[in-house]
């Protein structure tokens, strides 16, 4: 029985080859579940599925706190823009997926972290835009593959610094895209040093919504990841009924019982 909140993960679509197979697949860094599981929860995936796009319900109440992950360039389309050269290998049946829940998880108050492309998706999903390809790659992605390692200043007494434990932090980065016009009732609360593009961006008028640009899955001693557990536990023991009743009163076959 796992006795720790739950962690939805959404899981990337990309063409993948092992042994003497190469398809299409749905694909999440080993270190984004690691971060998850090292903090106390469990990780569960969520592939794209149009179906549960259209009643996101259903995956949510599986979990007790989403994390909209990194991948590919968001279709402009979603944010009313044509797309630029620099922008490519978009998936639209991923973002689909992930505006619905992060809708609806926004609407149920659930904790959301957003990371690189999840901080943009969360913007998107909240009417902004986005800056299609940023002048300092050099800052932000020098070398496609490996992480640029940059300065971030953040907003006293945010969600993030309070996240982080400090008003600055070191970060490991890998984009070519960030936001251009902020979707409605977030607040840019981190900005990368020194070309202060945003870095972190939160909703105040929710519990815990929280985005940022840089990478917390790979490195042991940051902090965001820790957070959105916690903040999901306790979310997790102030509701305070059985996961089947929350389901309706259906049992899942790895249903457990929060204690009351």
């Amino acid at each position: 029985m796992v006795s720790g909140p739950v962690i939805g993960i959404c899981a990337a679509v990309e063409r993948a080859a092992w042994a003497a197979w190469e398809v299409e697949s749905n694909l999440t860094p080993v270190s984004y579940t690691r971060a998850v599981s090292n903090a106390g929860a469990q990780a569960v995936i969520l592939p794209p599925d149009d179906a549960v796009a259209q009643s996101p319900d259903d995956a949510l109440d599986l979990v007790d706190g989403l994390v909209l992950a990194g991948g590919s360039d968001i279709d402009p389309s979603s944010y009313g823009a044509r797309p630029q050269p620099e922008t490519h290998r978009t998936r639209p049946e991923r973002d689909r997926f992930e505006l619905a829940l992060a809708h609806r998880a926004i609407e149920r108050d659930l904790p959301v972290l957003g990371i690189c492309r999840g901080m943009e998706l969360l913007n998107v999903s909240l009417g902004g835009t986005l800056d299609q390809d940023l002048e300092r790659l050099d800052l932000h992605r020098h070398t496609p593959g490996a992480f640029c390692d940059h300065d971030v200043r953040l907003e006293p007494g945010s969600l993030v610094a309070l996240a982080v434990g400090s008003e600055s932090v070191a970060v490991k980065s890998h984009h070519h895209q960030g936001i251009a016009a902020l979707g409605e009732g977030l607040s840019a609360t981190g900005w990368s040093q020194p070309d202060d593009l945003i870095e972190a961006v939160e909703l105040p008028e929710r519990d815990f919504v929280l985005g940022v640009l840089w990478h917390p899955e790979q490195d042991e001693r940051d902090r965001v990841v820790g957070a959105l557990v916690e903040r999901a536990r306790t979310r997790l023991r102030a509701v305070r009924r059985p996961r089947t009743e929350r389901l309706g009163g259906r049992r899942p076959s790895n249903a457990r019982a929060v204690a009351t």
